[in-house]
């Protein structure tokens, strides 16, 4: 880490737990039921570079319409509580998301240990540490890992819903997450498994940009902007 870094930006899903794979799940089945009830048993599956390419990383909304519109499909925008048999963005947002929790659940939340030995890391270093993520159910998946005893900032979905901003791939909601620990984006290290979240952190200008390669994309996350990519956190630890 570039000694000028005094504090850490984390993406949630994917980074610090294996939430990530819960939400592809997730958005798959949602997808995948829309297409076959609109274009029948014959429709074209969602598949992982669909959301590697249009949804990993991004609010929830913007994910929706990202990937509709790569299959020509325009739906009204709705309202945010659609219910989720609606023919809305919104309403194929909540479906999504209805069904995510479910499987949390079920299932629960589990941290990546190396990601636990980082933080624990980089919080006996003296940075700060804040978490960036597009999804509304930050503090649910944060207090579910017992991960929030470190986290000293956190702008999630309902944040940027809140204050209005772009979701990744542009930078405002880090920027906004650097804003919230008090550091200027050149002084914060961003770490994401998102293509979309790495071209965030490039974009706002951020000190240092980690890819975090969980999903065989080391290429694309370093086409997008990451300075280093990595397979695990606990790689970027001198006495791993």
């Amino acid at each position: 880490m570039p000694e000028t870094i005094t504090a850490c930006l984390f993406d949630l899903d994917g980074v610090l737990t294996g939430t990530a794979i819960l939400h592809r799940e997730a958005w798959k089945r949602t997808f995948d039921e829309f297409l076959r009830a609109r274009d029948g048993a014959g429709f074209a599956e969602f598949t992982d570079h669909d959301y590697a390419a249009f949804v990993d990383g991004r609010p929830r909304a913007d994910g929706v319409r990202e990937f509709l519109r790569s299959r020509g499909i325009v739906l009204p925008e709705g309202e945010p509580d659609d219910p989720v048999d609606a023919p809305t963005v919104n309403g194929v947002g909540n479906r999504k998301n209805e069904l995510v929790l479910k499987i949390i659940d079920e299932r629960g939340v589990n941290p990546y240990p190396g990601s636990v030995r980082y933080l624990e890391a980089v919080k006996a270093a003296g940075l700060r540490i804040g978490v960036v993520t597009s999804s509304a159910n930050g503090a649910k998946v944060l207090d579910g890992a017992d991960l929030s005893k470190y986290v000293e900032a956190r702008i999630d979905g309902i944040v940027i819903r809140e204050q209005h901003l772009k979701g990744k791939p542009a930078p405002d909601s880090f920027l906004a997450g650097a804003a919230a620990l008090g550091v200027e984006p050149a002084h914060a290290a961003v770490f994401e498994d998102a293509q979309s979240g790495v071209q965030a952190g490039k974009a706002g200008g951020f000190g240092y940009v980690v890819g975090v390669n969980r999903a065989d994309q080391a290429a694309e996350l370093r086409a997008h902007g990451a300075d280093i990519v990595v397979d695990d956190l606990a790689d970027l630890l001198e006495d791993r």
